[in-house]
């Protein structure tokens, strides 16, 4: 996330709420890492959808490691079974290829993703096959570094809510919704912290 907004995000968040200023003082070292390019965010958030973050971080090192210039051409070019042995359902493959022609094809590589809105380019998004919401929230946060998104289909976001705010009981998504609307405009940032609070090894797309 662009450095520039964290400093005042952590100041409004842990000033506006005291169980988000707890959560920022046992982690006040973390932020954010600036990471590739937007191909390779959408694929590793791809790999990442459904499983946790530690087989996540497994599945991608393997990836990486058979295609050590990670292109959407060396990607294509790579077979099928080479990408199974990695640990790549056959789902994920046929959406790693998709997401792969749609950059070649420069449907995606035209796009101009800082002059839009967040809905509109998740909409943008949701058009390549294989990325949902979840996956689209997650490159706004970690790649365009937007502010302001709360991926309440995150089941991490959802597992720190209830813990943080609601005893640990099951809580549904408007009452996510409803909490964080304290954090606006900086609900990536809180969800940040509240990742870390339940990993503290950051997630990386």
């Amino acid at each position: 996330m662009a450095l520039v907004f964290w400093e005042q995000a952590v100041n409004d968040l842990s000033a506006r709420d005291p169980v988000m200023h707890r959560i920022i003082q046992c982690y006040s070292n973390s932020m954010p890492e600036e990471r590739g390019d937007a191909f390779t965010t959408l694929a590793r958030a791809i790999v990442g959808q459904q499983i946790s973050v530690k087989a996540a971080a497994s599945v991608w090192q393997k990836v990486t490691t058979s295609i050590p210039e990670f292109t959407p051409k060396e990607l294509i070019s790579t077979e099928t079974d080479v990408l199974r042995t990695c640990g790549l359902s056959a789902r994920k493959v046929d959406y790693l290829r998709d997401l792969s022609h749609h950059f070649l094809k420069g449907t995606l590589v035209t796009v101009n993703w800082h002059e839009l809105d967040d809905e509109t380019l998740i909409r943008k998004l949701i058009e390549v096959k294989g990325i949902g919401r979840w996956t689209a929230e997650m490159f706004l946060i970690f790649h365009l570094h937007r502010p302001d998104v709360l991926p309440l289909d995150d089941a991490g976001l959802q597992r720190a809510v209830s813990m943080h705010y609601h005893a640990s009981q099951p809580i549904n998504k408007h009452a996510i919704r409803v909490i964080a609307e304290n954090w606006q405009p900086w609900r990536s940032v809180a969800t940040w912290y509240l990742w870390r609070s339940l990993d503290p090894v950051p997630v990386i797309y």
